[in-house]
């Protein structure tokens, strides 16, 4: 009697690597590492030269108080002027991409695309003169009405300023800044929105209106949040612009947008002192540095934390 052994299953053939392949994804194994060394040797540098400044006795830190006292303000001021660029640009951003992608006519669409694109390659340097050469003296009459009127609510408590070099109009000018960049990845989204959603929305009788709420922004919900967490890095970062608008202003913390009492920003800050500063004021200033550093990682940590969650909610209904 002859035993048979079962048939064996054919083994599938190994997938051949061209040199091509190998060549592209060592590339590409070596970039996300070259990534990941950058931002640790960027880290040890931060941290390395902040110690002298975190060591250093309260009295030898410019100002009063250490260091703690002296980046205070301007982690206020840098978060306040950020928080109102992302309040007025994010809104003012989802309209425009949601214009451009169901309103407006195909070569319109095209041509306001462009214009708004085109926002992001003006240099921060031309920002900031503009707005202290134009947008500040025009708003001056606002900000008065605004005391005159509203001058109960502790932000826009006066004295005004002559100059209308403020908190508000920087952040006026920052959420122009971060306002392209916003409205491009929405848009992005926006044309993505799967056809059969709004298809099906209009064809139950749905206004344009209620589509675009039923089916298009709940699509791009996670789109819009991370525009906008990036928009607010890169108004965190921003440094010529506020320097230039806010370079006479007191450092201290108010709530008062439309007076000249404002604080600085910690990149606007840098930029001032760090030409005349020597010895520990170069390493307290690298220390507000670090402090910056870490708010943008913590900003764009959450935004990628809420993208996935809304990406694998999305995907267990």
């Amino acid at each position: 009697m002859t035993v048979t052994s079962p048939p064996q299953e054919p083994t599938a053939p190994r997938p051949v690597r061209r040199p091509g392949d190998r060549i592209f994804s060592g590339s590409a194994r070596g970039a996300g590492i070259l990534i990941l060394v950058i931002l640790a040797g960027v880290s040890l540098f931060l941290l390395a030269e902040s110690l002298p400044a975190l060591t250093a006795p309260a009295e030898d830190i410019p100002g009063e108080g250490g260091l703690a006292s002296y980046v205070w303000p301007l982690i206020f001021g840098t978060l306040l002027s950020a928080a109102i660029a992302l309040l007025v640009a994010t809104p003012l951003a989802v309209g425009i991409a949601l214009f451009i992608t169901h309103y407006a006519p195909r070569r319109l669409a095209q041509v306001l695309g462009y214009v708004v694109d085109l926002l992001a390659a003006i240099p921060s340097i031309v920002y900031g003169f503009w707005g202290i050469a134009w947008l500040a003296p025009r708003l001056v009459p606002f900000y008065r009405w605004l005391e005159e009127n509203l001058g109960f609510i502790p932000l826009f408590a006066g004295p005004v300023s002559a100059t209308g070099r403020t908190m508000l109009t920087i952040g006026l000018v920052l959420a122009v800044m971060i306002l392209p960049i916003v409205s491009a990845i929405s848009r992005e989204v926006f044309t993505q929105v799967p056809s059969l959603h709004t298809e099906a929305a209009l064809a139950l009788g749905a206004t344009r209106w209620e589509m675009i709420k039923m089916a298009v922004i709940p699509y791009g919900k996670s789109g819009i949040i991370g525009g906008a967490m990036l928009g607010l890095g890169r108004a965190l970062g921003e440094t010529m612009a506020v320097a230039i608008i806010l370079s006479g202003s007191a450092a201290g913390i108010t709530f008062a947008l439309i007076s000249s009492a404002n604080p600085q920003t910690i990149a606007a800050n840098i930029a001032l002192q760090f030409p005349e500063s020597t010895g520990l004021d170069v390493n307290t200033l690298i220390a507000s540095g670090l402090v910056l550093f870490v708010i943008t990682l913590l900003v764009n940590m959450l935004a990628r934390w809420i993208v996935n969650r809304r990406a694998d909610f999305s995907g267990a209904n």
